[in-house]
């Protein structure tokens, strides 16, 4: 499609599927395996003019990369935890266990973006994946793996817990959130960036206890692109207006998702390399 032709229609952002998986006990649907997103992440991308995608797992004939045709960008949701396997650990224990369909799932993903130049913006659990499937490893659980670590998921108050977080200058996401060099964001996560993946670089960290709150992807392709890949450790698509009008240090979510469509805009301008 030429860039006039992208220009005149909305552009498409692919949703990555949370997972319900087979349960035999479940009154609905009982033994088979549903994909959903919630409600308030599909929100946050039509707030920013794109239409969103919910993204199957790929079956058939179809390959990750088919799926990934007719949309122009990626965006992973939040969820359960990443497997330790996907990173070379075991469970401790069994809560720990993850799930490693989704990873394999989001990883095929990751890696096809990548390599087609697909913008890739993920959150919460989508910056650990996104660690994960380029080489990086996780702290299986705050508490018990760094006893400095505050508390960064408290299920009473769910997405209400806040806390300030330090951009580094110069960043992109700093760009995007002029002057909010110590900014507040939610926290709704008890895993989180152990070893930062080779080719990421943080970008935010925790003020309390310096956890990875934003990465960027650095690589480049052999055509010498460098595609666009980032995550961030908060939950921006609950963060709303009102939550800014409370403290005015709040990252609001509408620069963010605005920032990541210009990245899509910017690489629809040039034809992308096939998917494979």
């Amino acid at each position: 499609m030429s860039a006039a032709a992208h220009a005149a229609r909305r552009l498409r952002v692919g949703v990555s599927a949370c997972f319900f998986h087979a349960d035999p006990e479940r009154a609905i649907f009982k033994g088979k395996t549903l994909l959903y997103a919630e409600e308030s992440m599909l929100r946050w991308v039509m707030e920013g003019g794109a239409l969103p995608y919910l993204l199957p797992r790929a079956a058939g004939g179809v390959t990750p990369a088919d799926l990934l045709t007719e949309v122009d960008g990626l965006l992973l949701q939040g969820g359960s935890d990443v497997a330790p396997g996907q990173y070379g650990e075991t469970p401790r224990h069994r809560q720990w266990q993850g799930d490693a369909p989704r990873d394999t799932y989001e990883a095929e993903l990751i890696r096809a973006c990548i390599a087609a130049d697909k913008p890739v913006l993920g959150i919460c659990r989508g910056l650990q994946i996104l660690n994960a499937a380029l080489g990086g490893s996780l702290y299986q659980d705050i508490a018990a793996d760094y006893p400095k670590g505050r508390v960064h998921r408290d299920w009473h108050v769910y997405d209400q817990l806040f806390h300030t977080i330090e951009v580094e200058p110069e960043s992109w996401l700093a760009a995007h959130y002029p002057g909010q060099h110590q900014a507040r964001v939610n926290s709704v996560h008890h895993q989180a960036i152990k070893v930062l993946a080779p080719n990421l670089r943080a970008e935010a960290f925790s003020s309390e206890d310096q956890i990875i709150e934003a990465a960027r992807y650095t690589a480049t392709l052999p055509d010498g692109r460098t595609p666009f890949a980032y995550g961030v450790q908060w939950h921006p698509e609950f963060l709303d207006d009102h939550t800014a009008e409370s403290d005015p240090t709040t990252l609001t979510r509408a620069p963010l998702m605005a920032a990541f469509l210009d990245e899509i805009r910017q690489r629809l301008t040039e034809p992308s390399p096939q998917i494979r």
